[in-house]
């Protein structure tokens, strides 16, 4: 099942100001997601669930995603990417 995953434009903006390498953990990461769904990203480093619909993973040991996926459904947000010590949980 492909998943439709959307980006928040404040989370564009934090992307193209991290590390390049980031950037391309946070792409196959993106493609996971699309793929997978948040089951695909169970393997990622520490990867936790927040609350009931949201979840997060280390890209590195210093940067984070977070992202929301409503049960039974296809859609998935992602709402930050950037340093783990200013993630919003």
């Amino acid at each position: 099942m492909a998943y439709i995953v959307t980006i928040k434009n404040r989370v564009c903006k934090n992307i193209e100001k991290l590390p390049v390498p980031v950037q391309e953990k946070f792409k196959t990461l993106l493609k996971v997601l699309m793929q997978s769904g948040t089951n695909g990203a169970v393997a990622w480093q520490n990867f936790s669930k927040l609350s009931e619909n949201e979840y997060h993973c280390h890209l590195t040991y210093h940067y984070v995603a977070c992202w929301r996926h409503e049960k039974k459904t296809i859609i998935i947000e992602v709402y930050y990417v950037g340093s783990r010590e200013d993630a919003p949980y």
